[in-house]
């Protein structure tokens, strides 16, 4: 049998069965509690005014995104939701957290709050620019 390959613009449906796939691998190989989505939020109101969504998974946690309202940068909001994802992380049993960051992004921040570079993605996504890793212990 010879598959049928498919390419397509975003595909939720796909995604989904792919996330619930992939912590069944995992679970398999890492017994134990599974990956728990963890987000932090910053509003005025009902207005957000930054964020940061990522998860946990056993003693590992990772950020997916941060994202700081430009009038909002500089003024203690992002460290405030990055110290409240480490809190809830820890309290969790995460003992480091994971993050990468486009040269054009914020590398410069997470450094500021400890976070140590270990792998650099250069040309990523354009020559000039580097996909940044970086890793916090606990």
């Amino acid at each position: 049998m010879t598959p049928r390959i498919v390419t397509s613009a975003a595909d939720p449906a796909l995604d989904q069965r792919l996330s619930h796939e992939l912590d069944r691998f995992n679970a398999a190989a890492v017994p134990g509690p599974s990956a728990v989505e963890l987000t932090v939020q910053a509003l005025d109101g009902d207005e957000l005014l930054g964020g940061v969504s990522g998860w946990t998974w056993q003693e590992a946690a990772g950020i997916g995104m941060t994202w700081v309202r430009e009038d909002q940068r500089g003024t203690g909001v992002g460290a405030r939701l990055l110290t409240a994802f480490e809190d809830e992380a820890r309290t969790r049993g995460a003992r480091r957290v994971f993050v990468t960051s486009f040269t054009f992004q914020a590398p410069g921040f997470y450094e500021k709050h400890g976070y140590r570079e270990i792998f650099r993605w250069d040309g990523m996504p354009v020559d000039g620019q580097a996909d940044v890793h970086f890793r916090k212990d606990l």
